[in-house]
């Protein structure tokens, strides 16, 4: 399963990776348009059957039918969690954005559309409701509790990886290979761990804005400020350093017979937005 938040096209995603066995679930906006399935073709009516069927409009309760399903699941945080889900609903696609260079007629891309309502938030904010799209067909009622559960642990994962950028240095070295950065990485994952485990043995050197709490609570951001005091008393397997000066380097005047490799990161392309912009005919809409 592959969660995304509503900066990225989920609909494009999951199109790009449909053979592959995976799920995609983002979030749409919620003043988004989507279509309902096309309805059955009646006999004896003449002329091209729609591709789409009628409008599903998130601002406009009157035009939701009848959920598949509904969920309603206690949570601690946010008290009672409501989910709606509706199926087959897909985006009428246009030629522009991802699907600029797309050759040929717009594919149909269908799934399974949540509506998350709950409680209460945290310090007594607004609770607008969170649209969620899963390119799942035929969702049961515990697909769409795991779908939103699944968002939800998003957050944590972003959390996590901003304290690693930001406290543990992951991005601070300037690593010339992916083998350098590779290690770097293993290392942060075993030194994490580590200060879980060291939560007991840390004083709580805690920001004069934060709460204090138990030594059992406290995050790896706070048990690293009290990780230097404990370390001197932490047994090393290695042996001291020796002391010893600079190295004597390179000689004045000679070439560095081995440079070190450089690799292509790439360049930002500002891509256009109509097919107008990039000769191609038709209508952009």
């Amino acid at each position: 399963m592959i969660v995304s938040d509503a900066g990225y096209d989920v609909t494009c995603l999951a199109w790009v990776l449909r053979d592959l066995p995976v799920e995609m679930v983002g979030r749409v906006r919620s003043d988004h348009v989507m279509r309902l399935p096309k309805p059955p073709r009646v006999h004896g009516v003449n002329g091209r059957p729609p591709k789409h069927g009628p409008k599903f409009r998130f601002t406009k309760p009157e035009t939701w039918p009848e959920p598949a399903i509904t969920t309603v699941t206690d949570t601690t945080n946010y008290g009672k969690a409501e989910t709606q889900a509706w199926d087959r609903v897909h985006p009428r696609l246009t030629h522009r954005s991802s699907w600029l260079d797309h050759d040929g007629e717009l594919p149909l891309v269908e799934g399974t559309l949540m509506r998350l309502k709950v409680e209460h938030l945290s310090k007594d904010r607004d609770t607008p409701p969170v649209w969620l799209w899963s390119s799942k067909t035929g969702a049961t009622p515990d697909d769409v509790d795991r779908f939103w559960q699944a968002f939800l642990r998003r957050f944590d994962l972003e959390h996590t990886f901003r304290f690693a950028k930001q406290t543990l240095g992951w991005t601070t070295p300037k690593l010339r290979t992916p083998e350098a950065a590779d290690r770097w990485t293993w290392i942060l994952i075993v030194a994490h761990p580590q200060l879980r485990l060291a939560r007991t043995l840390a004083e709580d050197l805690r920001r004069p804005w934060e709460k204090p709490t138990t030594s059992d609570r406290l995050t790896p951001a706070r048990v690293r400020r009290g990780f230097r005091n404990i370390r001197a008393h932490l047994a090393c397997p290695t042996r001291v350093p020796k002391p010893r000066g600079a190295g004597a380097g390179r000689p004045p005047g000679a070439k560095n017979k081995h440079r070190a490799p450089r690799y292509d990161v790439g360049k930002t392309v500002k891509r256009p937005e109509t097919l107008k912009a990039i000769g191609k005919p038709g209508r952009s809409w």
